[in-house]
């Protein structure tokens, strides 16, 4: 987590404060140019950020007629952390420490006792104090450099595994799809292969048409192995999705050719997102599969209808006249329903009839957006 420290406005305040407060206690109010640089020097803190180069030169004057000092390190080191040019950089601290070696007035070199001891030492110490500021606006820049790249590798690291990631998606996905191909398309060509054989072949005319839906199903479970194939393939490229989608519009066919008998009733409007019909037919689609696996001989009633905003769907069978075939079953279809029916924020909700059928029930906006 970044820490976050003083508002920049606040502490360019705070800097030209204790920068007044510097002169105050070296300047004389006897000595109104010495003030005026220094005020002036103050202020120029703040155009450090903005300006540091020009922020620098104006606090060189303060420094040259007096002992306040404040101001011109903290211009001296904002610019070295803000600016790579080493030579400028070594130039402007050696400026600094002339000026500030240098006594004021210049005319006082004339008459000024040298004394060689003390004349190193007050060089040693002016270029020590001309060199830390820009030593340490280095090390605040290359530690400002180091998080940068820090934070640039962390996210190449990220793109990295994300790139992995989809990579070993891709590959499971080619995997099932072989597996689609070769083993549930090959099984279900079989079936209708077998359902055709049967129709052509069978004296009973029931049987008949049973093969036939047999078939009719099996043929369009094909197609829809196909685009789900052709779309699990087509991994890494742009999202895509099975086409055609189904809609209202084709309720009726799929009712109609659901293998038992169905009534469907609709009241609904004609401006219905693509997500909600869509929603709304793959529940009537399983839930007429499942009046097929589960209720031998029973009838369905499909009732669609719009009340209140909301869109209210029904599919509701009658009890079973035939035993049901040992099918398997592991509830998929109905948690993935109620998956589509929480995204869309609505509901679905099952239970079973007084006289022994089941119903399923759907609520969905009306104007839920896709």
């Amino acid at each position: 987590m970044r820490r976050r420290g003083m508002p920049a406005p606040l502490l360019d305040t705070v800097l030209v404060l204790v920068s007044l407060a510097d002169a105050w206690g070296h300047l004389d109010v006897e000595t109104p140019a010495a003030l005026a640089w220094a005020v002036l020097a103050s202020l120029a803190l703040t155009l450090r950020r903005r300006l540091p180069l020009v922020g620098f030169v104006l606090t060189l004057p303060s420094t040259l007629v007096s002992d306040a000092v404040f101001a011109t390190t903290v211009a001296l080191y904002t610019l070295s952390s803000l600016n790579r040019h080493r030579a400028l950089l070594a130039g402007c601290a050696l400026t600094y420490a002339v000026i500030d070696f240098l006594p004021w007035p210049w005319s006082s070199l004339e008459t000024a006792g040298f004394n060689q001891t003390n004349n190193l030492m007050h060089v040693t110490y002016t270029l020590a104090t001309a060199a830390a500021p820009v030593f340490l606006g280095q090390l605040v820049q290359a530690r400002r450099d180091l998080s940068q790249r820090l934070a640039e590798i962390s996210e190449a690291r990220e793109q990295e595994r994300m790139m992995t990631a989809q990579s070993v998606l891709a590959r499971e996905r080619a995997q099932l799809a072989r597996e689609m191909h070769d083993v549930v398309s090959h099984q279900v060509s079989l079936i209708a292969v077998q359902a055709g054989a049967l129709q052509v072949g069978s004296q009973d005319a029931e049987t008949r048409k049973a093969a036939a839906t047999i078939r009719r199903l099996s043929v369009q479970t094909l197609e829809e192995l196909r685009h789900m194939v052709s779309v699990l393939r087509a991994s890494g490229s742009r999202p895509t999705e099975l086409t055609p989608q189904p809609s209202l519009a084709d309720l009726r066919r799929l009712v109609d050719s659901s293998g038992i008998e169905a009534e469907l009733q609709t009241e609904l409007p004609e401006d219905l997102p693509p997500t909600v019909q869509r929603a709304i037919y793959r529940t009537v689609q399983e839930a007429l599969t499942n009046v097929r696996k589960h209720a031998p001989g029973a009838t369905a009633t499909v009732h669609i209808r719009h009340m209140d905003g909301t869109i209210r769907t029904a599919v509701t069978n009658t009890a079973p006249t035939l035993p049901p075939l040992p099918l398997p079953g592991a509830h998929h279809g109905l948690v993935g329903l109620r998956q589509r029916a929480e995204l869309l924020g609505g509901t679905i909700r099952s239970r079973r009839t007084l006289d022994g059928g089941y119903e399923l029930l759907l609520e969905l906006p009306a104007t839920k957006s896709p």
